[in-house]
């Protein structure tokens, strides 16, 4: 999945926070929402804008993002 198609980094919209491309809605809102337990269905839902492939990349682009970074876990 190439994230980078829907997903965009504009400093004029949200202060530069990564966007789906052509909206306003943050990818950390979407993120947020899946890992609290919401399903699929329900943030297409609240998003209508979105569609199943900005699910997808909302996760590709996490999981590129979790290979660059390293949150220190305690033991």
């Amino acid at each position: 999945m190439d994230w980078r198609k829907l997903i965009s980094v504009d400093p004029g919209i949200m202060h530069g926070t990564a966007c789906f491309t052509g909206t306003r809605v943050p990818v950390s809102v979407v993120l947020d929402n899946l890992a609290a337990g919401e399903s699929t269905s329900t943030v297409l839902s609240e998003y209508p804008t979105l569609g199943e492939e900005h699910i997808r990349a909302a996760i590709a682009y996490a999981a590129e993002l979790a290979h660059e970074r390293v949150i220190p876990l305690s033991a």
